[in-house]
């Protein structure tokens, strides 16, 4: 299971990439962890806007949330009739800024981590669906889960699945608030085209939450543990939710 990802480009890229009003200022990250506070792009009828959310998404009918797994991930193959989803892909999608991802490749106990990025090295369109939580005491929590879909053929030697990235012209269609068609937006649901990716493996140092710095993401000489064997194949019956890619 792949539980990170980076932001690491300037505050200017971002807002420049994105043409979203705000003009917010962050530091690069650089081993974010699911629960931690993640900057998404959100659209309305006005423009588009930069929020910060909870990256675990939690549905608007969950009585409690301590009970209810956490989700880091939505299954693409299943967004429009997973209820835990099925509104929000319908009225509040959203994009994760980001500009690269780990992965970690599993043979038994061994897990060896991966560094996966654009070769052009431009922000990561990662998309995403957002919720708003109230709990039964009016406190409301904003959260999020990255879409998945089946792995292309950069990533399938490590894992069966990976985020769904978007190109810059798609961000407009699947950020558009007045497009409910479903059928319309689940097309963008697939894997990217295998050009745009770099993967490399790193250490595994990453492995714990408290590294955060620019030596995680170099490449190392050879996989920290397992090393990639065959493509790994999708299962129809694989539906953790609760696994991120």
């Amino acid at each position: 299971m792949c539980g990170r990802f980076t932001i690491t480009q300037s505050p200017e890229v971002f807002r420049d990439f994105y043409d979203y009003s705000e003009r917010p200022n962050f530091p690069a990250r650089f081993n974010v962890a699911p629960t931690q506070p993640v900057p998404i792009v959100v659209a309305d009828r006005g423009g588009r806007h930069f929020q910060l959310v909870r990256w675990g998404f939690l549905p608007e009918w969950v009585k409690d949330p301590k009970a209810f797994p956490l989700l880091l991930n939505a299954r693409g193959e299943t967004l429009d009739t997973k209820p835990a989803f099925k509104a929000a892909f319908k009225r509040r999608r959203c994009i994760f800024l980001a500009d690269g991802f780990y992965e970690w490749h599993r043979q038994g106990r061994e897990k060896a981590p991966f560094f996966i990025r654009r070769k052009d090295r431009r922000p990561l369109p990662m998309a995403g669906l957002w919720e708003t939580y109230s709990d039964a005491s009016g406190g409301e929590i904003d959260t999020a889960a990255i879409v998945t879909t089946i792995a292309n053929g950069v990533l399938a030697s490590i894992h069966d699945r990976m985020p769904v990235i978007l190109s810059r012209e798609d961000v407009e269609r699947w950020l558009d608030p007045t497009n409910e068609n479903t059928d319309d937006v689940v097309r963008l649901v697939r894997p990217c085209p295998e050009e745009w990716l770099d993967m490399v493996p790193v250490s595994r140092r990453v492995n714990k939450v408290e590294n955060d710095d620019a030596a995680l993401m170099d490449a190392v000489a050879t996989p920290e543990g397992a090393l990639p064997s065959s493509p790994k194949k999708a299962s129809a019956n694989d539906d953790a939710q609760g696994h991120l890619f």
